[in-house]
């Protein structure tokens, strides 16, 4: 069963840092492009980041660009997201997603899912 399990969020002063990671199991894990999306309370789950199968290749959101880093590590299966400059607007639930293409990063297009990590940013 393929699992995606995102760890590292919790509560941040704005201006801090946290990073994200997300282990893969039973997956096509490095033939895989993994994004990283987030939802706020009432709003669309929204896309963050994404990053390429061998890791040559990221795209980021305009609001995250210059603060977020998406990295991943084929040999530990685990792709992470490093968050600096952490503002309250970034309060969300993250959730790592895989897919098989580089697309849209459209939501619907990705393949699984995890279950999400809570990152609570106050100011």
């Amino acid at each position: 069963q393929v699992q995606l399990v995102e760890s590292g969020g919790g509560l941040v002063q704005a201006g801090g840092s946290l990073r994200l990671s997300c282990a893969a199991s039973e997956m096509p894990f490095t033939a895989s492009v993994l994004v990283w999306f987030r939802q706020a309370p009432g709003t669309e789950r929204e896309f963050v980041a994404a990053i390429s199968p061998r890791g040559g290749v990221t795209s980021y959101a305009d609001s995250v660009k210059g603060r977020f880093t998406i990295s991943r590590d084929n040999a530990k299966n685990t792709v992470y997201l490093e968050m600096n400059n952490l503002k309250p607007d970034d309060t969300a639930v993250y959730y790592c997603a895989a897919d098989r293409g580089w697309s849209n990063f459209h939501p619907t297009d990705m393949d699984y899912w995890g279950k999400g990590t809570l990152v609570t940013v106050s100011s």
